[in-house]
């Protein structure tokens, strides 16, 4: 061999030789790089770690230990956990040093919204062959047969159901709620007394629930926006002079206190109507309320219960507490039509917000505010919702009230009216209508409000938007499905509104 001959080989030799050690050295930084404690290197939360071995992936009966990548990352060998090692290294490496950890909202990222995001259902199949082990339950194999049977034609995923299985969190619970909570508090002997037209609080004769009540005036106002708002849609048109008669309303949403009241009192497996329709379409109240089945899981998400608002029940699981609550008090309470509850959310005014300000000001949406952020002071005041929720509902004491005296008409969660939706609605009204109560049929309901999850945009007075009943069900493996309770919405609850009473002026 020449000299050159030899020089090129040894050049090779040592090419391939380097190529081989830097291969061998990447390899042991990828796989460095996908052990707990490179990725607790970068992600500080303090729990995160502590909940993790508290879970049933740590302190598993098989004794298998998962750790973070086997679920944060697509299964091993795949072009996907390549693709998905590269972009969320980038992300949290940029994160970790541009972001200070003191102002990132921990409590936000153990939500369902967030951990869909980051937890890969493949990897969950992956080393859950067989979701159908020893000693699983009846309920457990019914569930997992409608998955099974749903999967892609409903996009299910396993963390849907099982959200505390990576990180323990004490107030998840995978399972029919056994107990009525109890509220303690003094039992009332009867039902609050009205003789006039004015707030009062109303007590639940046998229970602790009381309910403050705002005498909410008659008037006429102009239902619907104009096309010049910001953010309009095509629903909230045409506009409308509307007079609404005088009633009263919850200061706030129904609150866990309150329906747990109802629940202890009615729960069953019953399927008794509201009210009995008949073929004129004339109504006559039944005489017992036939109440909700347990919830499963934990119906207020573990973020608390007390004065939170009541979340995840059917529109039918609330018309029956406004028919319990009737019964109660021998008053007639009910859901606020659409055009009640923006007569009571506007209060008045006629601008987007019943506060000052331009939904431009607020959205996180444009290329402005997108770069510099919205403008939060003028609105974190009043409302719960995208910017300032941490991704759960709050207690209502966090916001001022409207000019009418109540609370969270904007945001925190929907809430649902008695009127069946219909994007035209407003066509059916004619000008000066009095006390209009929507369409006659339909297959969904309005809701009104916007909710945690939702941008200023959203939460405008004139915002309609409906229930998507189906949807909304999409992972209840029941069969029939329930009644009663929501498996997939959990922004959505509803206020009360009482009439006046016969023989009080107003």
């Amino acid at each position: 061999m020449s000299k050159s001959g030899k020089k090129y080989f040894f050049i090779s030799l040592g090419g391939i030789i380097l190529g081989f050690s830097l291969l061998i050295v990447f390899n042991w930084l990828w796989d460095k790089s996908s052990l707990n404690e490179s990725c607790m290197s970068c992600h500080y939360h303090t729990d995160s770690d502590a909940n993790w071995k508290q879970s049933v992936h740590y302190n598993s009966k098989s004794g298998v230990k998962t750790d973070c990548a086997a679920c944060h990352l697509p299964p091993k060998g795949t072009l996907e956990y390549t693709k998905a090692k590269i972009s969320t290294g980038m992300q949290d490496v940029w994160s970790y040093l541009t972001k200070n950890k003191e102002d990132i909202d921990w409590e936000s990222k153990g939500e369902l919204e967030y951990a869909r995001k980051i937890v890969y259902n493949e990897s969950c199949k992956a080393c859950h062959v067989n979701i159908y082990p020893e000693g699983i339950t009846d309920d457990g194999i019914t569930a997992h047969l409608y998955y099974d049977e749903n999967e892609e034609k409903l996009d299910l995923q396993c963390i849907s159901c099982h959200l505390d299985a990576g990180h323990y969190n004490p107030n998840y619970q995978h399972s029919a709620l056994k107990d009525v909570p109890v509220v303690v508090g003094e039992v009332h002997a009867a039902a609050a007394e009205v003789t006039t037209f004015g707030n009062f609080t109303e007590t639940v004769p046998g229970t602790t629930a009381s309910i403050n009540m705002i005498a909410i005036p008659g008037g006429t106002f102009t239902i619907g926006s104009p096309e010049s708002e910001p953010f309009h849609k095509s629903n909230e048109t045409p506009q409308r002079q509307v007079e609404v008669s005088p009633f009263f309303m919850s200061e706030v949403e129904v609150t866990w206190n309150q329906y747990w009241a109802f629940y202890g009192e009615t729960m069953s497996e019953g399927r008794t109507p509201p009210t009995v329709i008949y073929e004129n379409n004339s109504r006559e109240d039944i005489d017992a309320v036939s109440g909700p089945t347990p919830p499963f899981g934990s119906p207020d998400q573990g973020w608390g219960m007390g004065e939170r608002p009541a979340i995840t029940m059917t529109h039918y699981a609330a018309e029956t507490f406004c028919q319990w609550l009737s019964l109660k008090t021998g008053k007639k309470y009910r859901l606020p039509t659409e055009a009640e509850w923006e007569y009571a959310a506007r209060a008045g005014t006629s601008t987007p917000y019943f506060f000052e300000g331009s939904p431009k000001d607020y959205t996180n949406e444009g290329f402005w505010n997108g770069i510099f952020g919205a403008d939060t002071a003028g609105i974190n005041r009043y409302v719960i919702y995208a910017n300032n929720s941490k991704n759960r509902s709050q207690e209502p004491d966090k916001v001022m009230a409207n000019p009418f005296g109540l609370k969270n008409m904007l945001g925190n969660v929907m809430e649902y009216c008695s009127d069946y939706y219909a994007e035209d609605a407003y066509s059916a009204l004619t000008d000066g209508v009095k006390d209009p109560k929507g369409p006659e049929s339909g297959t969904e309901y309005v809701v009104r409000g916007g909710s945690y999850l939702n941008d200023a945009a959203d939460l405008r007075s004139a915002a309609r938007d409906h229930t998507r009943h189906d949807d909304w069900l999409r992972t209840d493996p029941q069969n029939p499905k329930s009644i009663w309770w929501y498996s997939d919405i959990r922004g959505i609850g509803f206020r009360v509104v009482c009439e006046v009473p016969e023989g009080i002026n107003y």
